[in-house]
């Protein structure tokens, strides 16, 4: 059954309250061993685009240092990124405080990742169509691959998501995204700590 948006946002509401709840524990353990191993702030907010490209503010658990070199330039994610902040990203709790970010209605349990604002520009028009609906804090791609596959695979999986989601469709991504948590599969692209930058669609032409 494909749900209406009031459908999809109850979920939504009702899966974000009962998860911040449960995890409440979790949440706040995560904070404590954060302030003693790294300080402050514990979290990391960024602007984000959210549905139709309109902008909202990220949260997320800190994981990366902020120094930066003598040229006042910031190290690679490699030597940015801390230990428990690894720790963090492999067991995907620094997600967590995205849950703050569905309540408020910024985004949605299932939805395509929210990338970086400059993005928008470089999508072509197939691609700016993972823009349709809400980000999400998992997603098709996410259980497809995650970090481990291209920008264009990912995208593609983005717009099949939109062309397709249905309440099971959810249910399931949800399921497979805790085996995936589980497992650590996916979370880092081959070779890298992060995702590399997407710098633009290949196959878009070049305006001079």
């Amino acid at each position: 059954m494909k749900p209406t948006p009031l459908i999809k946002r109850v979920f939504d509401i009702i899966f974000s309250m009962i998860a911040l709840v449960l995890l409440s524990p979790v949440f706040l353990l995560v904070t404590i061993c954060f302030l003693i191993s790294n300080g402050l702030p514990v979290f990391f907010t960024q602007i984000r685009p959210g549905k139709n490209g309109i902008p909202f503010m990220l949260f997320k658990f800190r994981t990366m240092r902020e120094t930066r070199n003598s040229e006042e330039e910031l190290p690679t994610d490699e030597i940015r990124i801390t230990h428990f902040g690894n720790f963090l990203r492999k067991s995907s709790l620094d997600e967590l405080p995205e849950l703050i970010n569905v309540l408020k209605g910024d985004m949605s349990i299932v939805g395509p990742r929210p990338l970086l604002m400059q993005y928008l520009e470089r999508y072509s028009d197939e691609q700016a169509r993972r823009n349709d609906v809400l980000p999400g804090i998992t997603g098709w791609a996410q259980i497809n691959g995650r970090n481990a596959i291209s920008w264009d695979e990912k995208f593609k999986l983005d717009v099949w998501y939109v062309d397709h989601w249905t309440f099971g469709l959810d249910i399931r991504i949800i399921l497979q995204t805790i085996w995936k948590v589980i497992t650590g599969e996916g979370v880092s692209q081959p070779g890298r700590a992060t995702m590399e930058e997407f710098m633009g669609d290949s196959e878009k032409p070049v305006i001079e």
